[in-house]
């Protein structure tokens, strides 16, 4: 869409929202983005000036894992409401607003590229953190309750492992490492004694971090109900160290901080033989993320650089489940 009719439309849209006079200024299109657009714009009032974001879904159709926006949203709305650090929402996007699925937040400031956080001297003091910090909120997202989500789908083992097996088939690709994967899952699932809320891709990318640590939790996209451990699991997958394999908590701590944090702060006893399996499944998983990704650039349905280059990553999660599967 032209930014122009963007900003005209994204005007319109808010009046319902922002009390008095306003108007958009600085509308911005961030990089990166992939199950996402997000704008940064400002909101100028006779008060002042203060900066939001909108999120955009992509044109086309909607990622298979993911849920919609409007739910993305009231999912978010809720997690805040209970203690999660995430942004406070302002305003959902409905149809009369002609600029498709989406919602507009408060900014967070703070750093959300893992390279910089793990390696930028400013980050030092925070890195520390990080591990204990991730433990306490996914005990936190654990402790929403569920009542309220009624909506939420249920992806516990057994049905997520379908519903993924069913979407890397549908791509018609052979690749022996998933389908060994799949097969070990299936014949090791872990039981679930506790259903929660799960964030579904609580890592590091997905945290807004400053000097002190966590600011907020971003992407909630793929929030489902289903084993906790699962986004223990997800978070020490290896593709989320971005090159600090020994640190495996993002690349930044230690599964010891991260567990005695997370039970410390509410959190279920933690079930390691749960989180290795969660793990592994996460692995795969990303690697079938990756193939959509792919696919998507290579049919056209949207050219994209971005989606591009994910795709080039399948391989190296075929090295990360051959890894895992020789670690225990």
């Amino acid at each position: 869409m032209d930014r122009d009719l963007l900003k005209q439309r994204l005007e319109v849209a808010l009046v319902p929202s922002v009390k008095g006079e306003f108007r958009v200024d600085s509308l911005e299109l961030l990089t990166g983005g992939s199950a996402a657009q997000t704008w940064r714009f400002t909101l100028q009032r006779a008060t002042g000036a203060a900066e939001y974001i909108l999120r955009l879904a992509h044109e086309g159709s909607l990622f298979e894992l993911a849920i919609d926006k409007r739910t993305e949203a009231a999912v978010q709305t809720h997690a805040v409401a209970h203690g999660v650090l995430a942004a406070n929402i302002i305003h959902i996007l409905a149809p009369e607003d002609q600029l498709g699925e989406g919602f507009v937040m408060d900014l967070i400031r703070g750093e959300t590229i893992p390279q910089k956080i793990l390696r930028q001297d400013q980050y030092r003091h925070a890195r520390r953190q990080l591990a204990a910090q991730c433990g306490r909120q996914l005990a936190a997202i654990h402790q929403v309750p569920i009542q309220a989500l009624p909506y939420l789908r249920d992806s516990s083992v057994a049905p997520q492992l379908a519903q993924l097996h069913a979407f890397y088939t549908g791509f018609g690709e052979v690749i022996p490492v998933f389908d060994y994967a799949f097969r070990w899952l299936g014949e090791n699932m872990q039981p679930c004694d506790q259903t929660t809320l799960v964030h579904g891709d609580f890592r590091n990318g997905n945290l807004i971090v400053n000097e002190q640590g966590i600011a907020a939790i971003l992407d909630w996209e793929l929030a489902h109900l289903g084993d906790p451990m699962e986004d223990l699991g997800w978070l020490c997958v290896t593709s989320w160290r971005f090159g600090n394999n020994d640190l495996p908590v993002g690349g930044f701590g230690s599964r010891q901080d991260l567990y005695a944090a997370y039970e410390s702060a509410g959190g279920r006893c933690v079930n390691e033989d749960a989180v290795h399996f969660w793990e592994i499944l996460g692995t795969l998983k990303w690697g079938v993320i990756c193939l959509y990704q792919t696919t998507v650039h290579l049919s056209g349905e949207e050219r994209s650089v971005n989606r591009a280059a994910i795709g080039r990553r399948v391989s190296e999660t075929e090295l990360d489940l051959l890894a895992l599967f020789n670690a225990r």
